[in-house]
């Protein structure tokens, strides 16, 4: 996120210049949207067709909320209109994405950097070769804190589980609505996002709690980064039955009574409607959260799903979500609400006996 409180700085004036013109920037940068009263409403940063991401128009009457402020509502993520140009194009560095706000609001360029020495560029935050970077730092999640916070979620059977990982001090990028003094680094659960061929094109972080009872009381506890549209955190090896869903908790809650049927996590309604179908997907079980959002995502998957010749089946959670079923009624009963919604050979072949 772009600071907005030094103004004397080019990247805070052009900030200031494109809330002045939030509605305009986000008819031509996410134009996938739509405006609903004080909002433009969007799937994600990268203009991807949705509800999930949602840009405050004009500020709100208390003065609480700025004009070009956005969150995403699935992922937790937050930003302004910088961070949408910098997302939507592409950019690679910050001076790219200021000429290129500089070049919409049609103001001057800066003069050309001359006799600068070359720097190799870092990977910029939130791409996938930052990803693989934070994968390759991140450990086996062994007992780590990850186990610890898992089980709290009632989730102990961890078989399949290669894509989690476990980093013991992930930087935590504090926004307006945390205390002045939050930790800037928490230890987190990081899940890997692959493609269908297997590499790592970007990564969900959920910061956890210092003993792991919980996630990290911070603002936003549950990032993601990268590129995630079409891509999904995999859980065992593609097959012609699969099960798909939003969160990574819902579809763990699931592999604990279906440990052997391979699962793909969205990470969010948008991005699960979007998940490339592997090759030999023949049936696909999708894990819908109990929401609008789930809905959406389900009838737009089971459009893809139909000239592909792939049946869709919707496992509804009796609560909020799978998850939440756990907790409340146990294995057992899962077991018993997924039995009559899993076709009768699935049901024999994956649920364990309840």
């Amino acid at each position: 996120m772009m600071p907005t409180k030094i103004l004397t700085s080019p990247a805070s004036q052009i900030a200031v210049a494109l809330a002045d013109n939030a509605e305009a920037v986000c008819r031509h940068y996410l134009s996938k949207g739509h405006r609903e009263g004080r909002y433009w409403l969007v799937g994600d940063v990268r203009n991807t067709p949705g509800r999930s991401l949602y840009v405050r128009l004009s500020a709100s009457p208390d003065g609480r909320g700025a004009a070009g402020k956005w969150t995403d509502a699935q992922s937790d993520d937050h930003g302004d209109l910088l961070d949408v140009i910098a997302a939507s194009r592409q950019c690679r560095t910050l001076r790219e994405t200021l000429d290129e706000a500089r070049h919409f609001l049609s103001l001057p360029m800066p003069p050309p950097m001359e006799n600068k020495p070359f720097r190799k560029a870092k990977a910029p935050t939130g791409t996938p070769e930052a990803a693989r970077r934070l994968c390759a730092a991140a450990k086996p999640i062994g007992s780590s804190l990850v186990r610890t916070y898992l089980a709290s979620r009632h989730i102990t059977d961890l078989t399949g589980c290669e894509a989690l990982h476990y980093h013991p001090h992930c930087w935590y990028r504090a926004s307006d609505d945390d205390e002045p003094d939050v930790r800037p680094a928490w230890p987190a659960m990081i899940a890997a996002v692959t493609d269908l061929d297997g590499s790592v094109t970007g990564v969900h972080r959920t910061w956890l709690a210092l003993d792991g009872s919980a996630k990290a009381p911070v603002a936003y506890p549950r990032r993601a980064m990268g590129d995630l549209l079409g891509n999904g955190v995999r859980f065992g090896r593609a097959g012609p039955v699969m099960m798909a869903g939003e969160g990574i908790e819902t579809m763990l809650s699931l592999r604990q009574v279906m440990p052997v049927m391979p699962a793909i996590a969205g990470l969010s309604a948008a991005h699960l409607a979007a998940i490339l179908f592997p090759a030999g997907l023949k049936r696909l079980y999708v894990a819908r959260d109990d929401d609008p959002a789930g809905a959406a995502a389900l009838k737009t998957l089971t459009q893809r799903a139909i000239p592909a010749g792939i049946e869709i089946v919707p496992l509804e959670p009796s609560l909020g979500d799978f998850n939440d079923d756990l907790m409340a009624f146990g294995r057992d009963r899962l077991v018993a609400g997924l039995r009559v919604q899993l076709r009768a050979e699935d049901a024999a072949y994956f649920l364990t006996v309840g």
